[in-house]
């Protein structure tokens, strides 16, 4: 019984996977929040020398901050930070969720998935 039911688990999650393969050209730590902005997965690394964008992997944007994780400075440099990043003015930036741990999720309005992609991939590879 224990092999039968593994083999309906993979030949269930394979349909998944097919149907998931448009979306495939996109991580999932960023995706679309209707009806124009993108969420963005971040884990901050705040008390760097300088900001960057140190990872941009499946699960969460890695990026370390020039600021203190003290007083809100950390995520108002995050902020300011991304919103260079991205191109966008500061205003359209926001903290989602997790605004006092490292894991968080900023809210970028006005955007497109893709133009997020392209900034945060090239920002990455330098």
């Amino acid at each position: 019984m224990a092999p039968a039911k593994k083999g309906k688990a993979k030949a269930e999650k394979a349909e998944p996977t097919q149907s998931s393969k448009n979306n495939s050209k996109f991580p999932s730590s960023i995706r679309l929040v209707p009806p124009s902005s993108v969420a963005i997965t971040i884990h901050a690394k705040p008390g760097a020398k300088s900001s960057s964008i140190t990872d941009f992997g499946e699960d969460a944007v890695g990026v370390q901050i020039d600021a203190p994780a003290k007083d809100g400075e950390a995520n108002a440099a995050l902020l300011d930070y991304i919103s260079s990043v991205l191109g966008v003015k500061r205003r359209q930036v926001s903290i989602g969720s997790g605004s006092k741990s490292r894991d968080k999720v900023v809210i970028v309005e006005e955007i497109t998935l893709q133009s997020v992609f392209d900034a945060l991939n090239k920002a990455s590879k330098c």
